[in-house]
């Protein structure tokens, strides 16, 4: 009875001791490391394996560094100006991923001979899948920061020329200039603008027969409107109430660029301009300038009349109000990870 127990021992120490020390090729390779280069290689351990390492420069020349380490930063073994390793045998503790480092601070290209093996702690991870796989990991990361926004946006409508101004005619007795210069600032804001000019009695009616009209038809939505009337609806919206009349006087007027053309205008000379007329009377949405002033020259050719001429003028004008909040402001980084596929 004695002896059959002691070979069922014998037996399960011998089946024991043979799957405990079955050796199983990781990877065999020869390889070059270049010149001042390095060649960095990655296998994966289960818990309990006997990682075996051998190395060999086949020219018997030295590798100024070889190293292996526990991923991620843990250093297992270093040696330095090596031309050979044997069976270098590492414990490993715990299931993870083992970088292989060679460097080369030579001129010239080491040839190395490298074999990697495993004994596996037990039939469980004989056939461990020691491959290395890379993967995409993507971390997205909040920072706060300041960001101005927009609160609210006022439209508003301003008038900015209401006046009559009195023009001398060619040959006045009192020696007074036949020109005149009506000059106006736009006001911060302005998105657009509009003009009117008339002459006489025929212009001032002309006007009031437009405000009457634009009263008698805009919407009531648009008369609850501050400032609107109907100089701001032709600057806004380009609606045009006011007709053309006939008249026994008229003006020649144009929109001058800068005051260095005025100076050119006055004195008769040739001068730069960007919209000219000569009527009884005339309106029109403006666009453009938006800012700065305006110089409007007034021009009459009658002989012997001096003429009456009214100049009304009109914005349109944003105001927005900004504040200052704190925003969440995302970012994704990406990154390689090596990963096992037991």
């Amino acid at each position: 009875m004695k002896q059959i127990i002691i070979v069922t021992i014998l037996v399960i120490i011998f089946s024991f001791n043979s799957s405990s020390q079955t050796i199983v090729d990781v990877a065999e390779n020869t390889l070059k490391v270049s010149a001042l280069g390095e060649e960095i290689f990655y296998y994966g351990f289960a818990e309990g394996d006997k990682l075996i390492f051998n190395f060999e420069e086949i020219n018997d020349k030295e590798l100024k560094e070889l190293e292996i380490i526990e991923m991620p930063e843990s250093s297992k073994f270093m040696d330095y100006k090596t031309t050979k390793i044997e069976n270098k045998t590492i414990n490993v503790n715990r299931t993870g991923i083992y970088k292989f480092r060679l460097s080369n601070s030579a001129l010239g290209g080491r040839i190395c001979k490298i074999k990697i093996q495993r004994i596996p702690a037990s039939d469980v991870t004989k056939n461990f899948n020691s491959s290395v796989y890379w993967k995409t990991v993507y971390d997205t990361t909040y920072t706060p920061v300041q960001e101005n926004y927009l609160i609210k946006t006022d439209t508003s409508a301003q008038t900015i020329v209401d006046q009559t101004a009195k023009i001398s005619s060619q040959n006045a007795l009192n020696g007074n200039s036949n020109k005149t210069i009506v000059d106006f600032s736009l006001p911060k804001g302005t998105i657009s603008w509009s003009y009117y000019i008339g002459v006489g009695n025929e212009g001032k009616q002309a006007y009031n027969n437009a405000s009457d009209n634009f009263y008698n038809t805009a919407s009531k939505a648009a008369l609850r409107i501050p400032g609107y009337g109907t100089m701001a609806a032709l600057a806004l919206q380009g609606v045009n109430y006011f007709n053309k009349v006939q008249g026994e006087d008229n003006v020649k007027y144009w929109f001058i660029t800068d005051w260095d053309n005025v100076l050119l205008f006055k004195n008769g000379n040739t001068f730069y301009q960007y919209k000219q007329g000569d009527v009884v009377n005339d309106a029109s949405q403006m666009k453009s300038p938006k800012q700065g002033m305006v110089y409007l020259g007034l021009l009459n050719d009658n002989i012997a009349e001096p003429i009456d001429v009214i100049i009304k003028a009109t914005a349109i004008i944003v105001t927005q109000q900004w504040g200052v909040r704190t925003i969440q402001k995302m970012q994704v980084n990406s990154r390689e990870v090596l990963y096992l596929k037991n």
